[in-house]
């Protein structure tokens, strides 16, 4: 199992094409993931993008060498983006069993908490002011006709 195995799901009131777009541009991974060099592996379109982890980028600390994904998954009214980072330091480990284990849950932290808050960034950028709770536009529907008894009954 590599040293950093990261899972994160986030759900945004957003179709899947607008959020494929913001992750599209190989310009913008930098942004995204700036201790990070990536190779892309697979652009799934709507779906997302797959890439290789090929190192850092210049001047970050722990350098990461495996695979990451952002998986968009269209779910009722927007959908859920399934980001995934599974990598092991360039570097030889740090010594001691203590040493590696502190030294993942860093990383974990730091890219888990990066990713997040750009993602709420966008998040909050795509939902425009929408309040938690609030259908999007999308779910707004006339109220329904009332059914005669005969109907009902069917």
């Amino acid at each position: 199992m590599p040293l950093v195995d990261l899972v994160d799901e986030t759900f945004v009131v957003a179709p899947p094409q607008r959020l494929a777009d913001a992750f599209a541009d190989p310009r913008s991974w930098r942004r995204w993931w700036p201790s990070l060099a990536l190779e892309l592996a697979e652009d799934r379109g709507v779906k997302g993008l797959r890439w290789r982890v090929v190192g850092g980028s210049p001047g970050a600390a722990h350098p990461l060498r495996g695979t990451s994904e952002v998986w968009l998954e269209a779910s009722r009214d927007g959908t859920i983006v399934h980001f995934y980072l599974r990598a092991d330091p360039v570097a030889e480990s740090p010594g001691s069993p203590a040493r590696v284990r502190r030294l993942a849950d860093q990383l974990r932290r730091e890219h888990a908490v990066a990713f997040k808050a750009r993602l709420n960034a966008l998040k909050d950028e795509l939902e425009d002011g929408r309040a938690p709770g609030e259908p999007g536009p999308s779910l707004v529907l006339a109220a329904p006709a009332r059914l005669s008894r005969a109907a009902r009954l069917r």
